[in-house]
């Protein structure tokens, strides 16, 4: 026991002897033998380096860095020597100022700065202070908690040093070294996340390697959607010039699509040399629905460009849903009364159906519509003409009343979706119909059958182009929203000249007037476009007081949203006119402008305005909260935090806003969860859809059928059967829960309505715009869902998508090859090589993908062409695969 006691003795003899020791001793007593002589042995070097040779003070310095670089082993509790020479930090610091300069002062500044880690005072940073005097040494040798901390104390003094405009240079070179550092060491979003605190994000692009260029992309591309404008563009920016130095340039393209930047597509195309992979691109594209031309730079072989473009017109679009249909065995069509199942009802309900009411009719011809959609075949609409009952489509297109013509002859524009050539062919009989209505919808139904679908001889162009400017306002309404649904996106000058004059002729009726901006809006969608949005400003203003209270006019605005949908700051001219209008509409043009052009961002800020207007409690007869509600949901639909978020915020909504908010919140919830029954939701709505306002109810309806879209989700259809037998008498409410029966099989479950594609990564325009634009009529149910306008439910038809992913060969045929479906799983920033997918199924293609849901290869035979798994999708066999013999 003596021992190590008299060691002590001897080295106190050593050091200049200090008294007040006793203190310490009870302390010293509770630590270990080799702890106690840790102690004294650093404390020991702490004399020393205060003595005047400089011989002695180096190897002392050498010693103390030594112990403190070797003790760094666990970073749970304070290592050893760092905790010991706290007391001494002082005294080290005091000599530090003495010390004249030379490399060993430098030295001292090395391990000032390390001791700084546990012991300087909040906000002093000294350890950065202590870095920036000290040797140019390798950082990375002190461990990655004092990386950390550097990077930490680098961001507050950039933005001390910025608002007293300082040179930075110095902090600049420690910046380089860090980041180099970080990347070395798996540590991408943190070598990010200083590059985004001294903004010079460029400095990235030299330090990525193909180790770890995936994983930064993923970063800065998730990170980007938490960014206020413009670093998020900035951001995005910078992965789309790392993705193709790797040659990863699906990647890029999609980074292109999600900047809305045809200038980065075109040099995706024409930097890539290889044509499968472009190929790939182009489904990519033709599944953002966007309108892009090829030329010969892009593809200089003539017959490849024209495979290549008919990708891009989805002209094949048809063909592959019918295969995923016929493989998925629902190729039968489906009646209203299948997708009813008044059976299972209790009596009373099921005796109320059998009279044949045209409210019952029209709602048939829409649930028909919906479960039919694409399939080509029906039983009301296609009923073959030799069939022995005599069952021509004609009769049921005359069980239904003047305007319910129209939707019941647009209708089969829906059931022959996507398929051009046989679409046309089957429509044309009703041209010849003496009967406005009849018209009206092949008009339509003309629009409804080209929507997403671009051919080159324009042939919806052609036939819709000589109706415009007919007397009857109906045929008008019917040409012009057909045009708009076939040509949403595609920015046709001839459409614009032939549209904008009717705007602004003072003889042409309202509601032409407010079919004629939506459809301007959705052919010019995120164009900003100047010309349209004057002619829409004009027709504006020329509304009287009377037609300003008119339910349609509210399309006005809308139109004009369109065109600045989701471009941001782009809007605020046009926004500053919208305050000159009428004050009846002022506000309410307003709102919409700035929902649009914020939607799809996540916007923090403009949620946040959006919910100040929804907390006023106003006067009767105000409407423009309605569309600051929906405006919430388009902004925070962005992410999966905002949208939670958001939901809350409705809740609150509910609960203490007027009646005028309550009846727009079920449409945003429906906005946030479209195609994607989540129960919290489900459950509000269910709340909702036994409404004492009818108004509420109905919308509550409608959107249960909005978040089920598509899904046959079994717990939506059993509620909406349930209040099919609630509402049997109330029949404006009986016709919503039909419509959202039709909206849950949607295409008999195999197509969805969501605007996000590619893993929740890009938005597409068009989509939202119809899905906007429905909504916005649902505003005000009674007058345009219930009344004569109920045709604007197709403008859902732009949002249609299959949901289903469809592997081809390297001729595009169909090849069937094992996938695991399962949950996506967010693996932004995890160490290693996670697992991305969770509970997961193996099926064989083409498979149905859910809301969230994520697929990846279950064999090494092919490669896919594009990293996410989702529509059409190319395989290449690969030339490394050996079969297990």
């Amino acid at each position: 026991m003596s021992d190590p006691k008299s060691g002590a003795g001897t080295s106190q003899t050593k050091a200049p002897a200090k008294d007040p020791k006793k203190k310490d001793e009870k302390k010293d007593e509770d630590l270990s033998e080799e702890d106690l002589a840790l102690k004294q042995q650093l404390e020991l070097y702490v004399e020393r380096v205060q003595d005047p040779d400089p011989g002695l003070q180096k190897l002392a310095l050498e010693s103390m860095r030594q112990e403190i670089r070797t003790s760094t082993s666990s970073m749970t509790s304070v290592p050893k020597p760092l905790k010991f020479l706290r007391p001494h930090y002082g005294t080290l610091k005091a000599f530090y100022e003495t010390m004249p300069e030379s490399d060993l002062k430098k030295y001292l500044a090395d391990i000032l700065s390390v001791l700084a880690l546990t012991m300087s005072a909040e906000g002093e940073r000294e350890s950065l202070k202590y870095r920036l005097l000290g040797s140019e040494g390798d950082i990375g040798s002190w461990g990655h908690e004092y990386v950390r901390n550097l990077a930490g104390e680098i961001a507050q003094e950039y933005m001390k040093r910025q608002s007293e405009e300082a040179p930075i240079e110095d902090l600049m070179e420690l910046v380089q070294q860090i980041v180099a550092f970080h990347m070395k060491h798996n540590a991408e979003p943190e070598a990010v996340d200083l590059l985004m605190e001294v903004e010079d994000l460029d400095l990235l692009v030299e330090h990525v390697d193909s180790t770890n260029f995936k994983r930064t992309c993923l970063y800065l591309k998730s990170s980007a959607r938490y960014l206020p404008g413009p670093d998020d563009m900035l951001v995005l920016d910078i992965a789309y010039t790392i993705y193709p130095k790797f040659e990863e340039f699906a990647y890029a393209l999609q980074i292109a699509l999600s900047l809305d930047n045809m200038q980065h597509v075109r040099q995706v195309f024409t930097s890539c040399d290889d044509l499968l992979k472009k190929k790939q691109f182009c489904y990519i594209l033709a599944r953002h629905g966007i309108t892009f031309e090829l030329d010969d730079e892009m593809v200089a072989d003539d017959d490849d460009r024209e495979a290549l473009q008919d990708i891009i017109n989805n002209s094949k679009l048809s063909e592959s849903y019918l295969t995923l249909a016929r493989d998925i065995e629902v190729m039968e069509p489906k009646s209203p009364e299948d997708i009813y199942k008044a059976h299972l009802l209790d009596g009373r309900a099921s005796a109320g159906a059998s009279v044949d009411s045209a409210r019952q009719n029209l709602a048939a011809t829409f649930v028909n519509a919906f479960v039919n959609a694409g399939f080509g075949q029906d039983k009301l609409m296609t009923v073959p003409a030799d069939s022995s009952s005599g069952g021509s489509s004609g009769n049921w297109l005359f069980k239904n009343k003047e305007h319910g013509k129209t939707s019941a002859a647009a209708s089969l524009g829906m059931i022959l979706l996507w398929d051009v050539d046989s679409g046309l062919a089957q429509i044309d009989k009703y041209f010849h119909s003496n009967d406005n209505h009849v018209i009206s919808g092949a008009l339509l139904g003309v629009g409804i059958v080209n929507c997403g679908v671009k051919n080159d001889c324009d042939p919806a162009l052609a036939l819709l182009s000589e109706y415009i400017d007919k007397e009857d306002s109906s045929i008008r309404i019917g040409a012009i929203m057909g045009l708009g649904i076939a040509y949403a996106g595609a920015q046709n000058e001839q459409i614009r000249n032939s549209l904008t004059p009717i705007l602004n002729d003072a003889k042409t009726p309202l509601d032409v007037i407010a079919f004629t901006a939506i459809s301007l809006g959705l052919i010019y969608v995120g164009s900003c476009n100047e010309e349209v949005a004057q002619s829409i400003i004009f027709a504006l203003m020329d509304r009287s007081e009377s037609e300003l209270g008119e339910p349609l006019t509210r399309l006005l605005p809308l139109g004009l949203g369109l065109l600045y949908l989701g471009k941001q700051e782009s809007v605020e001219a046009t926004a500053e006119v919208s305050k000159t209008f009428n004050e009846k509409i002022r506000k309410y043009c307003d709102m919409t402008l700035l929902s649009c052009a914020y939607a799809g961002t996540g916007n923090v800020l403009k949620v946040q305005n959006l919910l100040g207007h929804c907390a006023q409690h106003l006067e009767k007869g105000e409407t423009h909260q309605g569309p600051a509600v929906l405006g919430i949901a388009m902004v925070a639909m962005a992410e999966e935090l905002g949208l939670e978020m958001s939901i809350r915020s409705l809740e609150h909504l509910l609960q203490y806003g007027e009646q005028n908010i309550r009846r727009a919140v079920p449409l945003a919830l429906g906005l946030l969860c479209i195609s994607n029954p989540k129960v919290n939701v489900m459950d509000t709505l269910s709340r909702l859809s036994h409404d004492t306002d009818s108004e509420v109810a109905m919308a509550a309806v409608i959107s249960l059928g909005l978040i089920g879209a598509g899904t046959n989700n079994a717990r939506i259809a059993g509620m909406l059967r349930n209040l099919s037998s609630y509402y049997y008498k109330d029949a404006s409410l009986l016709f919503c829960v039909r419509i959202a029966q039709g909206l849950v099989h949607l295409g008999k479950g195999l197509l969805t309505l969501n605007p996000y594609h590619s893993d929740h990564f890009l938005l597409s325009p068009t989509a939202l715009a119809g899905l906007v634009t429905m909504l916005h009529a649902c505003l005000d149910m009674k007058a345009i869902l219930l009344g004569k306008y109920h045709y604007v439910l197709y403008f859902l038809v732009l949002a249609m998508q299959p949901r289903m992913l469809m592997t081809v060969d390297e001729n595009l045929k169909p090849l069937s090859v094992p996938v695991r479906v399962g949950q996506a799983v967010d693996v932004v920033g995890q160490a290693g090589r996670p697992k991305t997918i969770t509970g997961f199924q193996t099926h064989s293609t083409p498979v149905l993908l859910a809301a969230g849901d994520r697929a990846e290869l279950a064999t090494e035979k092919y490669i896919p062409l594009s990293p996410i798994l989702e529509g059409h999708v190319i395989l290449k066999e690969n030339p490394e695969y050996r079969e297990d013999s």
